[in-house]
């Protein structure tokens, strides 16, 4: 018997005897390490392959990290399987070969199931100081409850949601808001470097708070957009002149710079469902009512997204908000661009 094993075997016995507790500190696994996150030293899981998630996680594979991946439709994830990614059958498989696992999924109820459930979720997959990052706009209670739920397995949480619409996941400049630990959050800055800029915003929870008070401000730019177009083309304004006026003056915005000659166009494909923002306008009610807050742009901006709801338009893209407000005056801007519209 080698002598290391003797001499521990005796020290048992020997704090047995006089009802003494005996400490073995466990080895434990940290992933992240210490050091920043690299290809050399993280691998990567990715639940959610859709708009965002596929070129968000196609940043990180071109940067030369290891990615396995999970979606509901195996075939959103082809392309990713087509750069070198590896597909999972379920999120708790994506955790097991994961040091991070990264979620952007539709609703809070999705996360809760990729992420929490407990026969196939990845937080069960995931190994002694491993790291989830939910970067699906949630509630912040929902995030809180993570983190919890992976302090309890020795396992790091972080909240990230994200804004920048289709465009800026392709081009890798979303804004990041991260809630969480801010060591964790430190150690995978190299992560986030690659799909934007990561902003630190606080802790559990408060990744998801920003987010929302985002899309609050978001939701009453859209109205004015929408209501400027509307009100140029009853002037009889070529509304194509008009917006190329205005995008260097004040009324200019990241909305305008996105979704103005989409609209134009008649180009309605999402880069963001107005299904999901009708979620994220609604968890920004219910947190109002919990602060005894009255913001009633945001409560106009969710009726007139509910409107397109209710017209079977929820799977088109936030810019389709003109459509709402092209039903309530009764007109249509399908010769926007041409000058001297019919009034």
């Amino acid at each position: 018997m080698p002598l290391s094993v003797s001499l521990l075997r005796r020290s048992l016995s020997i704090h047995r005897k006089l009802g003494l507790s005996f400490y073995i500190p466990l080895r434990r696994s940290m992933a992240p390490t210490a050091e920043p996150a690299s290809p050399s030293n993280t691998r990567i899981g990715w639940i959610g392959t859709g708009v965002m998630g596929r070129s968000m996680c196609g940043h990180l594979i071109n940067a030369g990290y290891t990615l396995t991946v999970f979606n509901r439709t195996p075939s959103k994830a082809q392309p990713l399987l087509d750069m070198g990614a590896r597909l999972a059958d379920s999120p708790l498989a994506v955790a097991s070969q994961s040091d991070v696992v990264f979620s952007i999924v539709g609703f809070p109820s999705d996360v809760r199931h990729v992420l929490l459930d407990s026969t196939s979720g990845a937080l069960v997959g995931l190994r002694s100081g491993g790291v989830l990052v939910d970067m699906t706009t949630s509630e912040p209670s929902l995030a809180a409850e993570i983190c919890a739920a992976a302090s309890a397995k020795r396992c790091h949480s972080v909240d990230a949601p994200v804004s920048g619409g289709d465009r800026g996941a392709k081009n890798g400049t979303l804004a990041i808001f991260a809630g969480g630990d801010k060591d964790v959050i430190d150690r995978l800055g190299p992560l986030f470097a690659v799909m934007g800029k990561v902003n630190y915003m606080g802790g559990p929870g408060k990744g998801q708070f920003a987010k929302l008070a985002n899309q609050i401000t978001i939701a009453s730019t859209m109205v004015g957009l929408v209501e400027g177009i509307i009100y140029a083309y009853k002037a009889g304004l070529n509304v194509e002149l008009f917006l190329g006026a205005i995008a260097t003056g004040a009324a200019g915005s990241k909305s305008l710079d996105l979704y103005g000659s989409r609209i134009l166009k008649r180009d309605f494909e999402a880069g963001f469902y107005v299904n999901h923002f009708v979620k994220d306008l609604g968890i920004c009610l219910k947190e109002c009512q919990s602060m005894g807050l009255a913001l009633p742009g945001l409560a106009l901006a969710q009726q007139l997204y509910l409107s397109l709801k209710a017209h079977g338009e929820g799977g088109l893209g936030t810019q389709a908000l003109i459509l709402a407000l092209e039903r309530l005056n009764n007109v249509s801007l399908t010769n926007a661009a041409s000058p001297d519209p019919a009034v």
